[in-house]
């Protein structure tokens, strides 16, 4: 596999665990009961527990366009050290996004999203040229 697929990879890894983390504080706060069954009246999760179920819904929206990218510079042969440092780029970033979000640390939250997001940019900038 190559270092880019291995990103990759570790990328869905590392929003299984997000999934797991925000379940996890979701059951704190309303019970495994409320959160098995039709989730009818089920009550805003806050806290760090809301921020966990936020910050999870952020990966999934930014993994597919992340996976899209990695996938097409793969296929199409452009996966050079610029995909790599953007593959990079994305998962460190996407790391310490989970943390900072968390920690409730806004403005550092928005910055280490931008890693991540630079990293996306420099994955489509090798393949469409």
């Amino acid at each position: 596999m190559t270092p880019v697929l291995s990103l990759l990879v570790w990328s869905v890894v590392l929003m299984f665990a997000q999934m797991l983390i925000a379940v996890s504080g979701a059951t704190l706060q309303v019970g495994l009961v409320k959160l098995a069954g039709n989730r009818e009246d089920l009550p805003a999760i806050t806290g760090w527990a809301g921020r966990a179920q936020r910050a999870h819904r952020n990966m999934i929206e930014n993994l597919v366009l992340f996976a899209a990218l990695v996938l097409v510079a793969h296929v199409t042969g452009k996966a050079n050290a610029t995909v790599l440092l953007g593959a990079q780029l994305f998962f460190w970033g996407r790391l310490a996004y989970a943390l900072v979000y968390l920690a409730g640390i806004p403005w550092l939250r928005t910055g280490v999203w931008l890693v991540a997001v630079v990293g996306m940019i420099l994955i489509f900038i090798q393949i469409i040229r």
